[in-house]
């Protein structure tokens, strides 16, 4: 299966770099709906034939141009929601960023117990990632898209892709609308073909919006 995981479109959040994880969560800027209405245009190569977003309301407005043109239904998932920031929700200092970004590449590195104070462990971040990616691929969908959270899909990568590991989704953002393409199944395991960092659509000018542009093939763990 080809799993394309597309984190969502610039929020108001995002520019003011907030944890911002609960549900529902903010709508999109202007430059945000403008990524979301290029979506079907910057992906029209890709034969999607399921499409999964998340609880907050930023992932399911970034689908919407995405499932009108292609007639599909968003199905929505709690299992791909942002990594919940518990005691850390709504602050912008360095300090909760990192413990947040730490927390969650432990995870990826194997220490699923360890938890964000007040919020979810790895195990079960993972897990609930893990059983929306294998209700996609029961579908026998063979492109599926997840429109997801930057935190989420980078320490799910870093943890399942077997040419990915925790130093390169560490240094490399996933702008908005950034994209990680992945080949695979649950069963087989999972390797990465394109970690897209930089948005597919229009380009803010926050750091949330930088990353690595182009196909750049990404390194064997």
């Amino acid at each position: 299966m080809r799993l394309l995981l597309i984190r969502h479109g610039q929020t108001p959040s995002n520019l003011k770099h907030l944890l911002d994880t609960g549900v529902p969560g903010p709508a999109l800027t202007p430059l945000g709906q403008d990524q979301a209405a290029a979506l079907p245009e910057a992906l029209a190569a890709e034969k999607i034939e399921a499409l999964y977003v998340s609880t907050l309301l930023r992932t399911q407005l970034t689908a919407a141009p995405l499932a009108a043109a292609t007639g599909l239904e968003a199905r929505i998932r709690d299992g791909i929601r942002e990594l919940s920031a518990g005691d850390l929700e709504m602050r912008g200092d360095h300090e909760a960023a990192a413990v947040y970004m730490a927390t969650a590449f432990a995870w990826s590195g194997g220490d699923t117990e360890r938890r964000i104070p007040g919020g979810e462990n790895g195990r079960e971040a993972l897990g609930r990632f893990d059983a929306v990616v294998a209700e996609a691929a029961a579908t026998g969908a063979e492109t599926v898209a997840l429109v997801s959270h930057g935190a989420v899909i980078r320490m799910w990568v870093a943890a399942r892709a077997v040419n990915v590991d925790v130093e390169y989704a560490a240094s490399h953002p996933l702008g908005n609308t950034g994209v990680v393409i992945l080949d695979g199944s649950p069963e087989e395991g999972w390797r990465a073909l394109v970690w897209e960092g930089r948005p597919l659509g229009p380009e803010g000018e926050s750091p949330e919006d930088s990353g690595p542009a182009g196909e750049a093939p990404v390194p064997v763990a």
